[in-house]
């Protein structure tokens, strides 16, 4: 087999971003945002808002979003819209050039912001023929950089990309879970109110685990009635246990889950031999899989969006529903204790999780994130009502 190296496609005129896949492939544009090089795993995003929020999960750790919706940055930024405050995607892929934002509520440019974030961006490229690989061939590792100048080492880059693990065995929670203990304070958003404060009046208290959490879900846990504490992702069970929590909550994150795992998962089954009430979305949903004797996997492409119709198996109802993640739960080979409770309507993969004789469950998917917009947030209620 050829070189790669040697048969890189010629960087056009005015090219000042570039791609370069694992397997050879270099993709070309305009770059935008912050200069430099990033490596990641090349994943796509169909929904047609958010991308602020998206570029700001920590979920995206160690990825690289190429977004369907050709029209990304003309709504602008603004910083109610930032879901976490540690590192998410490490760059993005868009198709048109990002134009001066038409929104009331933007307070700057998606390109300037990408570039106080230390993000790289890249347009002008077939958003279209990239999906198109990444859905036939898996997600790809790669480097995205930008370089005002158009002046880039391929084979340098090249091999950074072939070079990078991959996230499969990687634990990313560790990175991006924040380091002390935080009682939460905000509600939710509200057209020209911004953000409500959290009440005063005694509520059930819930500890969540921070394993790359994204904000809204605590307030949205406050929304539904409980007092919350954030605690990071690898605190001990006799650390957890001693904040006398109602419940536990377990959030999404990125990475792999078994690696994640292997400190969290002892935690959770701790937990569940209590019969401390559990609720876990997406990595959090995976782990507590893993804690009860399930098994997780890679997925070839992953789920990413805002449009994915989910079918909860209880009473064949279908939520629209918003998902991040290339790790599932194996439905195939789920333990007698592990019952499915929700399905993907595109592949039938599993999205959702209870623990017989247990007060637990989780969900592959981010009802926090207003799928919709409201079909999801019975979860939250559904979890507080278990508290007492």
């Amino acid at each position: 087999m050829a070189d790669p190296a040697s048969s890189f496609a010629p960087q056009p005129a005015g090219a000042t971003g570039v791609l370069v896949l694992a397997a050879g492939q270099v993709v070309w544009g305009r770059g935008f945002g912050a200069e430099g090089a990033a490596v990641g795993e090349v994943c796509f995003n169909t929904a047609m808002t958010g991308y602020e929020e998206i570029m700001t999960d920590p979920s995206y750790a160690g990825q690289i979003v190429t977004f369907t919706f050709p029209h990304i940055g003309n709504v602008g930024v603004n910083e109610e819209d930032v879901e976490s405050a540690v590192d998410g995607a490490v760059g993005c892929v868009v198709r048109e050039d990002v134009t001066l934002p038409s929104n009331f509520r933007s307070t700057g440019t998606f390109g300037d912001w990408l570039a106080a974030k230390g993000k790289i961006g890249l347009s002008g490229v077939d958003t279209r023929a990239l999906t198109r690989l990444i859905r036939l061939s898996g997600a790809p590792n790669a480097v995205i950089a930008h370089s005002a100048e158009g002046k880039f080492d391929l084979p340098a880059l090249l091999k950074r990309a072939q070079d990078w693990p991959g996230l499969e065995g990687m634990d990313l929670a560790r990175v991006v879970s924040r380091s002390d203990n935080e009682d939460w304070q905000g509600g939710v958003w509200a057209l020209g109110k911004g953000y409500a404060r959290s009440p005063h009046s005694p509520r059930p208290h819930v500890v969540a685990m921070d394993f790359g959490a994204k904000d809204n879900i605590f307030r949205n846990l406050v929304k539904a009635g409980a007092q919350v504490t954030v605690v990071p992702g690898n605190t001990p069970l006799d650390d957890v246990l001693a904040l006398k929590p109602a419940g536990v909550f377990l959030s999404n994150g990125p990475g792999d889950p078994a690696a994640t795992g292997i400190y969290a998962v002892p935690v959770i089954q701790g937990l569940l031999e209590r019969d401390v009430p559990v609720f876990g979305i997406c990595l959090g949903h995976q782990m507590l899989g893993l804690a009860a004797g399930a098994k997780t996997a890679k997925m070839h492409q992953g789920h990413r969006g805002a449009n994915h119709p989910v079918k909860r198996l209880e009473d064949g109802v279908v939520e629209i529903t918003s998902m991040n993640h290339g790790f599932a739960v194996d439905n195939a080979a789920l333990p007698d204790g592990v019952v499915e409770t929700h399905v993907s309507l595109f592949d039938g993969s599993n999205c959702g999780i209870a623990i017989k004789g247990k007060r637990a469950f989780g969900v592959q998917y981010h009802p926090e994130a207003s799928p919709g917009p409201m079909d999801s947030f019975y979860l939250f209620e559904r979890f507080v009502g278990m508290l007492g």
